[in-house]
């Protein structure tokens, strides 16, 4: 339902109607998705819907049950984030929800701020990255990802991929070989593997890695569980390809205790709190001396231009979640030679076209 009225600022001046809406979209996946966590054949997720002037701004809050969040806690945090908001301030109001969100799920301060930096890129004639500060650049291709599956299923999967020029294999069971010797089968693209926490023995991730090293892989995400690093540091070592932390990096404060465990970190918009604190995160990361992944979850494109917003500025993309749906409920972001490039309008760049 929609809420809304004029609204004053702490000075006390009155600003034109800013009307918000939380509401609920099921999104259907083109095939089932398993990883090493579990399977899924559709997502559903907490959107944001801001208008004023005529002018409608978006925000998507692909919440991840790694990360302790459900559909019913962001609706909470999206309602209780709101209060942060001031009609007259947009900018300020996302530089507070970074500053004093950090009790609230983060995808719902995520898709609180995209739906304040759209607008004010609407409202202004900007783009979401000059809205945030993000220097001009072009972006790494993306990968695409590949779930799990059975051997025919993972090879029609390379097959529908074949316009990608990097795979991202999803591992972490008892299949691994398998999985990679049935897509080595068709496709010598670049692959990249995210263990997603699933390898648990420091040894025995290191003899998966080097095997994965013959088979053309360019680095591994995530082979051990989340706060173990000192024996990731033992990996690190001696492995034969880069390292980078997924789940075990969530907070700028997170960079500095990963420089000796990791190659590199995987920031993802919706893991992390918004565009403007992961931009914060790759600058901490250079500091740190660790390359840059600009990941994601399963999206829309709604979430996904949030990223690409900062694509430019980072070493790899993987912002393919909103590819893996059936039906995207947004329009606007584009697909040029595998690079995912914002719409070429201001703001987020992307228009509704769902049936909320």
């Amino acid at each position: 339902m929609d809420k809304g009225g004029s609204r004053v600022d702490r000075g006390g001046m009155e600003f034109p109607r800013l009307q918000h809406a939380f509401f609920t979209q099921r999104l259907e996946l083109r095939h089932p998705w398993t990883i090493a966590r579990g399977t899924a054949a559709f997502k559903e997720y907490q959107y944001v819907r801001l208008e004023r002037g005529g002018r409608m701004a978006w925000g998507e809050a692909a919440h991840n049950a790694r990360y302790g969040e459900s559909l019913a806690s962001v609706r909470a945090g999206l309602e209780a984030g709101w209060a942060l908001v001031e009609a007259g301030d947009l900018a300020g109001s996302a530089e507070r929800l970074s500053r004093l969100g950090s009790g609230l799920p983060r995808a719902a301060v995520a898709a609180l701020e995209m739906a304040l930096v759209d607008l004010e890129g609407k409202e202004q004639g900007r783009s979401a990255r000059e809205v945030l500060g993000v220097p001009e650049g072009l972006p790494p291709p993306t990968s695409f990802s590949l779930g799990m599956g059975a051997r025919e299923e993972m090879q029609a999967k390379v097959r529908e991929a074949a316009g990608f020029a990097v795979l991202k294999l999803k591992l972490g069971s008892d299949r691994d070989r398998e999985l990679v010797q049935a897509v080595r089968e068709v496709t010598d693209q670049v692959l990249r593997v995210d263990a997603n926490e699933g390898w648990t023995d420091a040894g025995a991730a290191l003899r998966q890695i080097e095997w994965l090293a013959g088979q053309g892989v360019e680095l591994v995400e995530q082979p051990l569980p989340a706060g173990r690093l000192a024996e990731m540091a033992w990996l690190r070592e001696r492995s034969p390809l880069p390292l980078f932390a997924d789940e075990d990096v969530v907070e700028r404060g997170d960079m500095a205790r990963l420089a000796g465990a990791y190659d590199g970190v995987n920031l993802k918009v919706m893991k992390s709190g918004g565009p403007r604190e992961v931009w914060r995160m790759v600058q901490a990361a250079r500091e740190a001396g660790l390359q840059v992944m600009l990941g994601c979850m399963i999206e829309s494109s709604c979430g996904i231009a949030a990223a690409a917003a900062l694509a430019g500025a980072v070493d790899f993309v993987d912002l393919d979640g909103h590819l893996l749906l059936a039906q995207d409920p947004f329009r606007g972001l584009r697909l040029e030679e595998g690079r995912v490039l914002p719409g070429e309008g201001p703001g987020l760049g992307v228009e509704w076209v769902g049936s909320a």
